[in-house]
């Protein structure tokens, strides 16, 4: 029988837990801290990979996985990007590009929350799993920085603002993506009330028939 706590949840839960740790790390910022973040936030995006694939392959997916993912995964960005931002290693043009993927993140589990409510499920999209990885990758060399070597110090600068705004723009179109099949549910959500308040109203007729009226001889 499955528990609730299996290994993909047990391996959510932990990237929950090493959200205050790596926030820690990244607030007491110099260069060698700097690289124990960056192993910190590697673990944490290793686990993002594994518990899903664990739960897909030892068929474990479970109601209390698919809600703790994705809250992992948003407390994990968010906390990084708020701690880069705080330590001014993501700044001028690149704050937009945060903001963008922030703002996405949070209309998604809105959206989610409101599907739920309608019983239904939003799937993760293509586009939406190559946006995670290149945030990922964008973030890892945000959290370097300048403690790089120097030989390679201008290449993580240059990779990560690329890297972020591309995560940006395709968070965008995701996001649009999103709100589209959203209505479109909302839609379908409807007509199927409808379709069942008439089959409620005829089943309710043959159970009771209108009373037909006598007339007197």
């Amino acid at each position: 029988m499955m528990t609730f706590m299996n290994l993909p949840n047990s391996i959510s839960t932990g990237r929950i837990a090493l959200v205050p740790v790596l926030a820690t790390v990244l607030y007491f910022d110099s260069p060698t801290m700097r690289w124990v973040a960056l192993l910190v936030y590697t673990i944490g995006c290793i686990s993002d990979f594994l518990d899903g694939y664990l739960a897909r392959r030892e068929k474990q997916i479970s109601e209390l996985g698919r809600m703790l993912d994705p809250v992992a995964d948003k407390l994990l960005v968010v906390t990084v990007i708020f701690m880069l931002v705080i330590t001014e290693r993501i700044e001028g043009s690149n704050l937009m590009a945060s903001l963008i993927i922030l703002l996405r993140e949070f209309l998604v589990s809105a959206l989610r929350e409101f599907l739920a409510d309608l019983r239904m499920r939003m799937h993760v999209t293509g586009a939406a799993k190559w946006k995670t990885v290149l945030q990922m990758f964008a973030l890892g060399f945000f959290i370097v920085g300048d403690a790089a070597p120097d030989t390679i110090v201008s290449f993580v600068s240059i990779a990560g603002t690329t890297l972020l705004w591309a995560a940006a723009l395709i968070s965008v179109t995701s996001g649009i993506g999103y709100v589209r099949f959203c209505l479109l549910g909302i839609e379908r959500y409807h007509r199927r009330k409808q379709r069942r308040a008439k089959l409620a109203g005829k089943i309710g007729l043959l159970k009771n028939p209108p009373a037909r009226s006598r007339t007197q001889s």
